[in-house]
């Protein structure tokens, strides 16, 4: 089985090297390795400033190619590297964000580098702008995601549960070809499937960073459905991954059981008027931090201030970048020093949650053009009941 590289992408890293005055680049995190191999291994990818890169492999067996080398620890390394007459780095970048602490001293006393950087942030301002491959991904896992929202609706029975809606849910996400998880930046982080929140449960805190938690059904993983019978009056907020590809979208949908609050309504009708102003400003060049700031207003000039992005726990963030994982760059929030660019992918979130009713709101994922954003995941975007 041959393993390759992206050769567009490894100059990329290798030009951000050069400017730097960076030797070599290290990397082991998952994500990275796909990114730019196309498969995720045991092992090592190792990016000289200059030159082809070398793949040393702990598993799985039977990987060929050029400059391919089988290894039983990262000591081995340095070996094959002095017997190709390859000077080690003086300046050597690792994913210092990612790796554990003994992990991360021992690479240093592997290579002895006389300064060290961090290749974990410079893999993800890389990767927040998207190839046209990728984008193909994404539009790929959009429409899928769409098709599964479309039956929701056939999912829901009268008193079951919000975990047995969710499982009915996650039974046609598999059908439709999910991956299952839901890779995520930071520590525990990680998720299966995504989440639904029913009733008072969007009220609940999770340890979780995204925009909104709930209780979830065991405390070894507190996010989301909790196992509340749906009753009339809730609103049940689907926010389920769009992994179909490795490029994952984000979509949430409300739909009801009944007929709810009016300030649910009225709620959500804010949440699309965010929406709307938010696609209005977004092109290339704005900045993430005006885009935050002008959803926080709309929701404090509608007196939401205090359910916007949760009650208990307020989310300080409306959108964050989709790819690879869930939370990649940009990142609008209010100290979001970024502004957007062609080919960035993010998701836009704005929420609220009515307390006794739910939360409400909706997400999209928004592909920056030349001159302005295009949704990805078109669907129905008012409350949807259930019955």
């Amino acid at each position: 089985m041959e393993i390759t590289f992206c050769k567009k992408k490894l100059k990329k890293i290798q030009q951000q090297m050069q400017l730097s005055g960076a030797d070599a680049c290290l990397l082991c995190v998952d994500v990275n390795l796909y990114y730019l191999t196309g498969r995720i291994y045991n092992g090592y990818f190792y990016i000289p400033a200059e030159g082809k890169p070398y793949f040393f492999v702990k598993r799985p067996a039977g990987f060929s190619g050029e400059n391919v080398y089988y290894i039983r620890k990262p000591e081995d390394i340095t070996d094959i590297l002095s017997a190709a007459a390859m000077e080690l780095p003086e300046y050597l970048w690792l994913e210092t964000d990612v790796l554990s602490y003994n992990e991360s001293i021992r690479l240093e006393k592997i290579f002895r580098p006389a300064r060290l950087g961090d290749a974990g942030k410079l893999m993800r301002n890389i990767r927040k702008v998207k190839t046209a491959e990728e984008i193909e991904q994404f539009r790929i896992s959009a429409q899928r995601h769409v098709e599964v929202y479309k039956e929701v609706r056939e999912c829901f029975r009268m008193r079951m549960t919000d975990l047995q809606l969710q499982y009915e849910i996650e039974y046609r996400m598999r059908k439709m070809g999910s991956l299952g998880l839901f890779r995520a930046y930071g520590s525990n982080m990680d998720v299966f499937m995504g989440s639904l929140l029913a009733g008072k449960n969007a009220e609940a805190p999770s340890p979780f960073d995204f925009a909104l938690g709930g209780q979830g059904e065991h405390s070894i993983y507190p996010l989301g459905a909790c196992g509340v019978v749906l009753e009339e009056g809730m609103a049940v907020m689907v926010d389920m991954a769009g992994n179909y590809t490795p490029y994952m979208t984000d979509m949430t949908r409300v739909f009801s059981v009944g007929r709810l609050a009016d300030e649910a309504y009225r709620a959500h009708r804010v949440s699309l008027d965010i929406h709307e102003r938010v696609m209005e400003m977004a092109r290339p060049g704005t900045a993430c931090a005006d885009l935050y700031r002008e959803a926080v207003d709309i929701a404090e000039r509608a007196g939401l201030s205090d359910c916007f992005m949760g009650t208990q726990q307020q989310a300080k963030f409306i959108g964050h970048g989709v790819g690879l994982q869930i939370n990649e760059l940009p990142v609008l929030t209010p100290r979001s020093q970024e502004v957007l660019e062609p080919g960035m992918v993010f998701a836009l979130e704005p929420k609220f949650v009515i307390p006794g009713t739910g939360a409400v709101g909706i997400e999209n994922t928004l592909l920056v053009t030349d001159s302005g954003v295009e949704n990805l995941t078109v669907f129905e975007e008012d409350i949807i009941p259930l019955m």
